[in-house]
């Protein structure tokens, strides 16, 4: 069973996948899987650094996420570009990793940008995680030191919230209690895992 979980920006699906986790489900970070393609010495990081100009680095010569995310989400066309360099190292990680994984249980894909980058396709299930707009901003703002207005930015970058809905075979809905999402989530859990 593969399950892909996804949501939009600061929605809590970290939180989600970690109680996935918890239940035994082997979750693949998409997040992570980036992020590692931006270290230095990788195929990634000489392109995005042509790309985007020496004020995306620092003094060592390394990515600084914080600028790269000043250009990228202050400009659609950058963010595509970013996009087109990062997505296709990630989806072919993710694609080895849930094919050698596939027959060991339960596999949780943890991608923001599921749905954007085509991973929807490789989910038996697709679970989207869903918090109002304001407890977005307000964790946004806590986790990243942002204002409203970077948050907003952010949040707009991806697919409408709304438009995962349509497409999920289920919801959690993430704006109580830590508790009350766990609930959603261990009920998800009986419904695929019988």
């Amino acid at each position: 069973m593969v399950i892909g979980l996804t949501g939009s920006f600061c929605s809590g699906k970290s939180y989600a996948a970690s109680v996935f986790k918890s239940l035994g489900a082997k979750v693949l970070d998409a997040d992570k899987i980036a992020h590692a393609a931006l270290k230095k010495g990788t195929a990634e990081h000489g392109k995005i650094a042509r790309t985007f100009g020496p004020e995306i680095l620092n003094e060592r010569g390394n990515i600084d996420r914080k600028a790269l995310a000043g250009v990228v989400f202050n400009d659609k066309r950058a963010l595509k570009k970013l996009e087109a360099i990062i997505h296709p190292g990630v989806v072919k990680h993710i694609k080895r990793a849930v094919k050698k994984a596939r027959k060991n249980g339960v596999i949780v894909i943890d991608a923001p940008l599921l749905i954007e980058a085509g991973l929807q396709d490789l989910a038996d299930k697709l679970v989207v995680v869903k918090a109002s707009q304001k407890n977005q901003i307000t964790r946004c703002i806590r986790k990243y030191g942002t204002n409203k207005e970077e948050c907003l930015k952010r949040i707009n970058s991806q697919i409408p919230l709304k438009m995962k809905i349509k497409m999920a075979d289920f919801v959690i809905d993430n704006d109580g209690t830590r508790k009350g999402t766990k609930e959603q989530i261990m009920e998800i859990w009986r419904k695929v895992w019988r």
